[in-house]
């Protein structure tokens, strides 16, 4: 039950983004878009209830249980960079915008890969929290040997995430010597409100 959960909220995740960002671009209702990209949180609500619902009843705790805890970390760490990142390119497409790319070279890339990393320890610590919270819950340390593995696994994503951004700032990109592929200056940040 918990897993075919996890899809539907997925899917209802990609189906609210598009939904909001269609009323907001192409239906041209930006406040009816917000509403809808406002109510994505409530998935993840709905999937931690029905979790400790599953929980309560007397289910095994077992990996799909973990998930859950993982995939609610996920959306709260990286969910709203996410929608962001989705709602600029489809300003851009639809609306004529400019694009706003993250930086690519140097110091500035690796600034914005520890921003992304730091939502990656968000996840880990609020799937860690969950777990926790799951474990208790539960109270009996013979049945939850599957929820504690699934804090190792939260931090050993973070830990390897946290290596590959720490590779950005030992050997950053060097910007090409002839221009090429040069970002965007602080000017075109700034005449798109950023």
């Amino acid at each position: 039950m918990i897993v075919a959960l996890i899809i539907a909220c997925e899917i209802g995740f990609w189906v609210l983004l598009a939904a909001g960002l269609a009323f907001r671009y192409l239906l041209r209702m930006p406040r009816t878009g917000l509403a809808l990209l406002l109510c994505e949180p409530v998935l993840e609500v709905v999937l931690l209830v029905a979790t400790a619902w599953d929980l309560k009843n007397g289910a095994e705790p077992d990996w799909t249980h973990g998930l859950a805890a993982l995939y609610i970390g996920y959306t709260v760490g990286h969910g709203h960079r996410t929608v962001k990142w989705l709602d600029g390119h489809a300003a851009h497409r639809l609306d004529g915008r400019p694009l706003i790319r993250p930086p690519r070279y140097g110091p500035a890339r690796a600034r914005h890969e520890t921003k992304v990393w730091l939502g990656t320890l968000i996840a880990a610590a609020v799937a860690t929290a969950l777990l926790q919270l799951a474990i208790w819950y539960v109270g009996d340390p013979s049945r939850v040997t599957s929820l504690e593995s699934w804090r190792s696994t939260a931090w050993r994503a973070a830990g390897i995430h946290g290596l590959i951004t720490l590779t950005y700032w030992l050997w950053p990109k060097k910007a090409p010597r002839d221009g090429a592929g040069a970002e965007p200056g602080a000017a075109d940040r700034e005449r798109v409100g950023r």
